[in-house]
């Protein structure tokens, strides 16, 4: 399957100074990287320590208290809908239509994202789905349906992944079918962002650390 585009220098995602707050107490401040085509960044740190709330922020689904997020040297939040239309977001629930088929609900996430719905069959065996194609959604095990959800990646084609805790449930040949996904993804010029408690297969990625912030200097905050 063809990836998102071709190298382009023009795809650079950048963070300068994000900051975000939650119920009027700051989560993390300061946050600020730059990612360029084939770049991955793995975001690690104990539960609440902002590894979800900054990937909403990038995903434009949660709002900065601070800073800029940039894409190719633009405000990103400029237009949400174009800022939408080049990023897939994969979080903590599957969000599949469990009265499809595989094949039916990866052909539905095709037309949602604008490609050709016979490509769900190269998704299928991307994410080594395609025994499963006319197996209900409902009748999947977790593992299995979240190999569904992480199927529309490389369906949609968009050049920015952000991902949080991806291999959830997903058995050794899940992870190594995501890990072959993502080395594509970025060997044609695509950017990962993803959260993880537990290694992931995004050899030579940037990383970054978060932690709970003590009680007094959120206070201070």
């Amino acid at each position: 399957m063809n990836g998102p585009t071709t190298k382009d220098s023009r795809f650079l995602l950048q963070a300068d100074a994000l900051a975000a707050e939650r119920g009027g107490r700051s989560v993390f401040a300061g946050v600020s990287f730059t990612l360029t085509p084939g770049m991955a960044l793995t975001l690690t740190g104990p539960n609440g320590a902002g590894k979800t709330t900054l990937l909403r922020v990038l995903a434009g689904l949660g709002r900065a208290a601070a800073g800029r997020l940039l894409w190719s040297g633009e405000d990103a939040m400029a237009d949400r809908s174009a800022h939408a239309a080049r990023l897939s977001l994969v979080g903590h629930q599957d969000a599949i239509k469990t009265a499809f088929t595989v094949e039916q609900a990866l052909a539905h996430e095709g037309r949602i994202a604008g490609v050709d719905p016979a490509h769900a069959g190269a998704a299928m065996v991307a994410m080594g789905l395609a025994h499963l194609a006319a197996a209900p959604i409902r009748i999947l095990s977790a593992g299995q349906r979240r190999r569904v959800a992480l199927a529309r990646l490389p369906l949609a084609r968009r050049p920015l992944w952000l991902l949080d805790e991806p291999t959830v449930a997903l058995d050794h040949a899940g992870v190594a079918a995501l890990g072959a996904v993502m080395a594509a993804h970025r060997a044609a010029g695509g950017i990962i962002v993803a959260s993880s408690h537990l290694p992931l297969p995004l050899p030579n990625a940037a990383q970054l650390r978060f932690n709970v912030r003590p009680r007094e200097d959120v206070d201070a905050a």
